[in-house]
């Protein structure tokens, strides 16, 4: 199953985030799982990296971010999904639009967010770390 990861999922990790970093460490965890392909897009590596090097410096920053890019798979924006994101009218936020039609373009079947609100217009499912957990690996 392919899962794309949101920003704040993978903030959650690097930040040593709690209460939220017990279960996006563990979905993180499933780069290792031959049943998952796990994604993510430059902008969300961008925007972690971005909060990480303010908790835990710059030289920490890169070393997180540099494991991360040798587990992860990293989704692609071209013109297409700018496009797809600028006509779609239900999309209030740009950043969100693009990681969705990444994701989609990726042919991810569910995001993984914290903010499950932010991405209402998808026609993927979204879920929480924890939801997903329970819905995608427990007992499976």
């Amino acid at each position: 199953m392919r899962i794309f990861l949101d920003a704040n999922v993978l903030v959650s990790v690097l930040c040593n985030e709690y209460p939220q970093f017990t279960f996006c460490s563990r979905v993180l965890s499933l780069c290792d799982n031959k049943r998952f392909e796990v994604f993510t897009s430059p902008l969300c590596l961008a925007i972690a990296f971005y909060f990480a090097e303010k908790k835990n410096g710059r030289s920490e920053a890169r070393k997180k971010i540099n494991l991360l890019a040798g587990k992860i798979q990293v989704t692609s924006f071209d013109k297409q999904t700018v496009k797809k994101t600028v006509a779609n009218k239900a999309i209030h936020d740009f950043e969100d639009g693009l990681e969705y039609y990444s994701a989609v373009h990726s042919k991810c079947r569910c995001i993984i967010t914290s903010d499950i609100k932010d991405f209402y217009f998808s026609e993927i499912e979204v879920l929480n770390a924890h939801d997903f957990l329970i819905n995608h690996v427990a007992g499976k």
